[in-house]
């Protein structure tokens, strides 16, 4: 198939005025943290209810400590460690002593039962599992194809440095403590399994240069400085909360706010506490979809805030409107993958627009595929395959090396991406082509629907048949539903089946299940 050339690179509105576009990464993540912590170890850096402030020489100190008992207990640079526990200083020091120590961390969503953490830990081969509870760690031990060191999160916080790592031991002699490895930017850092909404995860790593590339351009684009301190009530087994708040906020210098899960008024409570001097928050759809139904007074907590970024699903313009008029703050919405980190963003400095993810940030590429309309990006964030599957790998990479990302994309007259809908996902009904997000768009605007899902159901007579899924809000009829509809999409698009439901099947992000639908 050809290729549109309008391409579309790193965008240099994403850069303060003088700023070159970054370089390739030269160095690892975690060099470029040692930096960090080395120039200011006192800044404080971190903080859980529990553990309270951490400075950075105390995080560069613990980690360290962290990374040599890896290695004490007979682990390679090389070698994968689930990690599967909330979100706190303990679970930090954790996933950066294993990465320090040349591990790739393997994050696993605490919810997942034991058909999904032994589907992990056997096509990671992992060597060790850092959890939260037992019953997970056992469960990758008991899944994984080799010896697997099994110790809790908890016991990485309190043991002292020359303990060695409880749990059960790994197979062969370890290495005493001492120096750690020196990596480079094509060392693998993580491995991430896909959200799997359209079927079973697949394993994507990316490299310490991957990741180093990925917080670097978030750093220039949203201008983030070590006076900054994120509101982090994102989990750490995404990359949304790894690879931006994490990530990011160690590489600027800057601090977080871990909170243990997502609440409202715990959320508002530390945006609004002047003392703690909050000035980011990250979230998805759903989580600004709660604060929004905050009460107005406490709403205006944000208003405070110098940026408030959603993302890993659309954000719903007409929410967009209702954070906006509540307290006056445009949110940021970008867009990413698992295999490419972020890649395009709205800008901080210039229009931000409704219902698109803005433009390719510094040092990516995007274009889209003629006919289909697939986004396709290539830059130093995009990894390089996936995980064993070469088949997969093929697949997903054009002969001259962009990624195919599997979404439907529509460029505005100023260049900003819209995503229309999933290549999967695409509804072929009639010879027709229907984006469900556009139909999703539609019924939405009705006052009955709290929230809807559109997908393509078999059919003989059409190849497939728009159907919706609603979550009403009020009392609501199909045949209402159908009549709005038809006054703003084209018959072909309009559902020919609404089916009602009290909730739709959705990921920790928020992400619709939409395999999951009945």
């Amino acid at each position: 198939m050809g290729r549109m050339q309008d391409v579309r690179p790193g965008c240099a509105r994403h850069l303060p005025p003088g700023t070159p576009p970054p370089a390739a990464p030269t160095t690892s993540l975690t060099a470029a943290w040692e930096a960090r912590w080395a120039a200011d170890g006192a800044r404080a850096v971190l903080h859980d209810p529990s553990a309270g402030w951490v400075s950075a020489a105390s995080l560069e100190e613990h980690s360290g400590a962290v990374a040599r008992r890896f290695l004490a207990a007979g682990l390679e640079p090389g070698d994968r460690v689930l990690l599967s526990a909330g979100s706190s200083v303990a679970a930090v020091a954790a996933y950066v002593g294993a990465l320090r120590a040349g591990l790739v961390v393997v994050p696993a969503n605490t919810q997942y039962r034991e058909p999904e953490v032994a589907h992990i830990a056997r096509d990671a081969a992992i060597g060790a599992a850092v959890v939260d509870e037992p019953v997970r760690g056992r469960w990758a031990a008991d899944a994984a194809p080799g010896p697997v060191l099994v110790t809790s999160v908890d016991d990485l916080a309190v043991l002292p440095t020359s303990a060695p790592v409880s749990g059960t031991a790994v197979a062969g002699a370890g290495r005493p403590a001492g120096e750690l490895p020196d990596l480079g930017p094509s060392d693998l850092g993580v491995l991430l399994y896909t959200s799997g909404t359209t079927g079973g995860p697949k394993g994507a790593p990316l490299s310490h240069g991957n990741l180093l590339a990925g917080a670097e351009a978030l750093r220039l684009a949203w201008r983030w400085t070590p006076d900054d301190r994120l509101v982090h009530a994102l989990p750490l087994f995404h990359l949304h909360g790894l690879g931006a708040g994490i990530n990011g906020t160690l590489l600027a210098g800057a601090s977080a706010l871990l909170r243990p899960r997502f609440d409202a008024a715990d959320v508002l409570a530390c945006a609004g506490a002047g003392g703690d001097g909050a000035t980011l928050f990250f979230g998805v759809p759903t989580m600004y979809a709660r604060l929004a139904s905050s009460s107005l007074s406490s709403l205006d907590a944000l208003s405070g805030l110098r940026l408030c970024v959603s993302g890993s699903a659309p954000l719903p313009p007409d929410l967009f409107a209702t954070i906006e008029s509540a307290t006056g703050q445009r949110i940021l919405e970008r867009y990413g993958m698992t295999e490419t980190m972020l890649t395009v963003s709205n800008p901080y400095e210039g229009e931000r627009r409704p219902g698109t993810v803005g433009v390719p940030l510094p040092g990516v590429s995007l274009r889209l595929a003629e006919g289909s309309g697939e986004v396709e990006v290539h830059g130093p964030t995009v990894f390089g395959g996936y995980w064993r599957r070469p088949d997969a790998t093929a697949e997903s990479f054009t002969g001259d090396g962009w990624f195919r990302t599997g979404d439907i994309g529509e460029l505005d007259e100023a260049g900003y991406l819209r995503i229309a809908g999933r290549t999967k996902e695409l509804i072929i009904t009639g010879g027709y082509n229907v984006y469900p997000r556009e139909v999703e768009e539609a019924l939405r605007a009705h006052p009955g629907v709290a929230d809807v899902a559109v997908a393509g159901r078999p059919s003989d007579r059409w190849g497939e048949t728009v159907t919706a899924w609603v979550v009403p809000a009020a009392d609501v009829t199909a045949d209402a539903l159908l009549a709005f509809a038809r006054t703003s999409l084209a018959p072909y698009k309009c559902p020919k089946d609404i089916r009602f439901l009290p909730a739709l099947p959705r990921n920790a992000l928020g992400k619709v299940l939409k395999h999951a639908l009945p």
